[in-house]
């Protein structure tokens, strides 16, 4: 069989992520699927049904992240791994990670349907929490499976209803008494490709179909707590203030200015999270708390703008009076996808006779944490209004089919590489 002419069904594409997206669909239309949830819970037996249907062995491991293998030619070769997340957001949408899940499925659907078989092991896999959620722990499951995560990590935790994460796993099927043996070690994989919505505008505005993703976000956070002087709102005259959010106003400006003029666009920041003391509508406040986040594509670009913001801050300190605790919360690495992952999807995107564009991701996902065992890489789809974490996340159709083949046709081609 000609390997190049085999694609995907765009049909059961639609039906399958139609399925999944009717479990937790909540009144508002959005998808409240979080983490261990009787909704996700209702996913994950949706989905092993499914693998059941094909020639893999399913299995849930320690972590309860959800493997089905796909056996080999050559079976002591490492496994091509692929997928993504089937947990959501609070109200989210659902195309979010279950669309990864859905186009791994619809490989080994395929290569099932079509008798194709590989070199490698193929590992389709539906990670667990993924999300944030309310133990507080997101990537959970590819963190669990690189060595990132211990018992001592997990032990204790529980929701603010008070449930363990550890009852939460064993009611997914996993042992989180035996949790380090879900540890994958580097020998395991040959590659891992993840799939997702951008989640952004960049592929929309470009109207190009396929995106590969030469890296994943780096994220810096702290916490800005800017101290002034309280005192009387009426009496206190405006030359004679030490005005706390009116500082803290001044540093959120000067950062959204800072990242305004700079010359790589995929350079973020945030404040997202602010307090006032004492909060009074006559009163000058005299403490703010606010959060500062920095994302980009390298660790030199994030330090860059963090400088100019320092200078920026230092400044405002000594012409409003007031001065500046400053505490680190996230410094995550920038973490590149592999080289020749990103040359094997973009060469059968051209090839399939797709367009693409590199760009990095933005946010934070698995693939992340799989590139510190493997060679890994990400597509992205392009997604309507650059929405997500939404109800109105969603994706065309014929987008998804591209980027699907481009999944099946990466897969072959790096089934025949010496890795």
């Amino acid at each position: 069989m000609d390997k190049s002419t085999v694609t995907v069904n765009k049909q059961i594409i639609e039906q399958k992520l139609s399925e999944l997206g009717k479990i937790g669909r909540n009144a508002n239309g959005g998808m409240d699927r979080t983490t261990f949830t009787p909704a996700e819970i209702e996913a994950r037996n949706w989905l092993k049904d499914e693998l059941d249907q094909l020639n893999v062995d399913v299995r849930v491991d320690q972590a309860a992240n959800i493997w089905a293998r796909r056996q080999g030619q050559v079976d002591h070769l490492p496994a091509i791994a692929f997928g993504s997340h089937i947990d959501s957001v609070p109200n989210g949408g659902m195309y979010d990670g279950a669309l990864g899940v859905i186009l791994a499925l619809e490989v080994m659907r395929v290569l099932d349907e079509q008798g194709i078989k590989t070199k490698h092991p193929l590992e389709l896999v539906s990670f667990s929490a993924e999300e944030p959620n309310p133990f507080g722990l997101s990537t959970f499951g590819s963190r669990a499976i690189t060595g990132k995560l211990a018992y001592q990590d997990i032990e204790g935790v529980t929701d603010p209803s008070g449930k363990k994460l550890t009852t939460g796993i064993k009611e997914a099927g996993g042992d989180p008494d035996d949790f380090e043996g879900a540890v994958r070690k580097d020998e395991a994989f040959s590659a891992f490709l993840e799939v997702h919505i951008e989640q952004g505008k960049r592929l929309l505005n470009r109207d190009i179909p396929v995106g590969v993703v030469t890296g994943i976000t780096g994220i810096y956070r702290e916490e800005v707590t800017v101290l002034g002087e309280a005192n009387h709102a009426g009496t206190t005259l405006m030359k004679d203030r030490s005005d706390a959010f009116l500082a803290a106003a001044n540093m959120s400006l000067e950062l959204e200015a800072i990242l305004k003029a700079y010359p790589d666009e995929e350079v973020v920041g945030t404040i997202g999270q602010v307090f006032v003391k004492p909060n009074a509508t006559n009163i000058v406040p005299g403490e703010v708390t606010f959060s500062l986040e920095i994302r980009g594509q390298t660790n030199d670009k994030i330090q860059d703008v963090l400088a100019q913001w320092e200078a920026k801050m230092e400044t405002i300190k000594k012409d409003r009076l007031v001065d500046v605790q400053r505490k680190k919360m996230l410094d995550q690495q920038a973490v590149p996808m592999n080289r020749d992952v990103i040359a094997c999807c973009e060469e059968q995107s051209k090839e399939l006779g797709y367009p693409s564009y590199r760009l990095g991701s933005m946010a934070g996902h698995d693939a992340a944490h799989m590139a510190s065992i493997t060679r890994s890489g990400m597509l992205f789809v392009p997604s309507l209004d650059g929405k997500s974490h939404c109800p109105e996340e969603e994706s065309r159709m014929e987008d998804i089919e591209k980027v699907a083949n481009v999944l099946l046709h990466s897969i072959l081609t790096m089934d025949q590489k010496e890795w």
